[in-house]
């Protein structure tokens, strides 16, 4: 895996050797970024964004925002088996500090009280077993952590069938392979 666009283009990223993560696949990530630039329904500039990567694992996405110029990206992952991952492939990019990481539990509401910024981009990507992000959802509204104009952008398996609170709009949908990548909005 790798970064596939901007100052850290094909800069590898560190995998986990565990079968408890599964890192977001290249194709995938280049299509979601595709989606970000070129959407004529909504409107994204990612160089003046602020990003937070909820279960963000390895860090992929969250890499890949700030490869291209993010203004900064939040990473939060509780997961001892990865952290250390994330911190490497973090740390690997010198350059940079415009990153931060919270190392909480996202559905303890003490722990969502951490997250302090209001974001332009939020991206969710919990295991595909995973049945409770409607209460993430839940907490990012009334938190009102997703800036107005923001989106927030859930990577699932093809085949889930999530009820999402009626305050979530989905904007558009797409599959690739067994993931499905969903844009959406509170309304």
């Amino acid at each position: 895996m790798r970064i596939i666009s901007g100052t850290f283009k094909g800069k590898k990223i560190l995998e986990p050797k565990d079968k408890e993560t599964r890192p977001l696949k290249d194709l995938t990530k280049e299509s979601i970024f595709n989606i970000i630039n070129h959407s004529n329904k909504f409107s994204i500039d990612l160089e003046k964004s602020y990003v937070l990567d909820l279960f963000s694992g390895t860090g992929s996405f969250g890499l890949e925002c700030l490869s291209r110029k993010a203004k900064h990206v939040s990473f939060v992952e509780n997961y001892n088996g990865i952290l250390p991952i994330l911190k490497k492939n973090l740390s690997s990019l010198k350059k940079i500090n415009n990153y931060s990481i919270i190392e909480k539990n996202i559905f303890n509401d003490k722990d969502f009280l951490e997250i302090k910024e209001k974001f332009d981009i939020i991206f969710l990507d919990p295991p595909y077993k995973e049945k409770e992000i409607n209460n993430i959802l839940n907490n990012l509204y009334k938190f009102k952590t997703l800036r107005l104009n923001g989106i927030i952008i859930i990577h699932r398996h093809k085949k889930e069938k999530d009820n999402f609170p009626e305050k979530f709009k989905i904007i558009e949908e797409k599959k690739y392979g067994i993931s499905k990548i969903i844009f959406g909005k509170f309304i």
